[in-house]
């Protein structure tokens, strides 16, 4: 469960990061660095693609610039994997609410702006 969330710090289970990450049923990716940095693509979602999820949330930082692209919408679709995207500090709460009533999620979080 993620317990915290404030700009550039989030606590998942206890343990304080201060770079973005990939949560993935049971396991974290720390320093989740993307292509392009405010651009979410297809080739920065390889683990989440082969992990056996049904929803994946991101985190689109506190202001939300960071943006998906179209093949990332795609590709998830194709894969019957639902899609919630808003920023950083919402995108926490809505992990934790699917993560409460049971569902194989996954979420990509870009803790600052």
């Amino acid at each position: 469960m993620i317990e915290s969330y404030r700009f550039g710090r989030i606590i998942v289970d206890g343990v304080e990061y201060d770079r973005d990450l990939i949560i993935l049923p049971g396991r974290i990716k720390r320093n989740w660095w993307r292509v392009e940095g405010h651009q979410l693509r297809l080739e920065d979602l390889t683990e989440i693609l082969e992990s056996d999820i049904e929803i994946l949330v991101v985190g689109q930082g506190a202001y939300g610039m960071m943006k998906i692209g179209d093949d990332v919408t795609k590709a998830l679709a194709e894969r019957g994997i639902k899609l919630f995207a808003d920023n950083t500090e919402r995108a926490c709460e809505i992990f934790n609410e699917f993560i409460r009533i049971g569902k194989k999620t996954a979420a990509s979080l870009h803790l600052t702006c």
